[in-house]
């Protein structure tokens, strides 16, 4: 997800995004301990994107 997507959605969207994000991410991690991920490099985009929407949403609140 681009900056310029994230810059678009409403602080709830990106709230839930969020959400939703993290719990992947956390799945995917823990997948990826048990048997090794076909793509390894989801886990640094999911990691990135959910730092993107974090920063966001803080930026939002100032």
């Amino acid at each position: 997800m681009k900056n310029s997507d994230i810059r678009d959605l409403s602080v709830e969207d990106l709230q839930e995004k969020l959400e939703s994000l993290k719990k992947q991410y956390n799945d995917l991690k823990i997948n990826h301990t048990v048997s090794p991920l076909e793509n390894p490099i989801q886990l640094k985009t999911l990691r990135k994107t959910v730092a993107r929407i974090a920063t966001e949403l803080t930026n939002r609140e100032s």
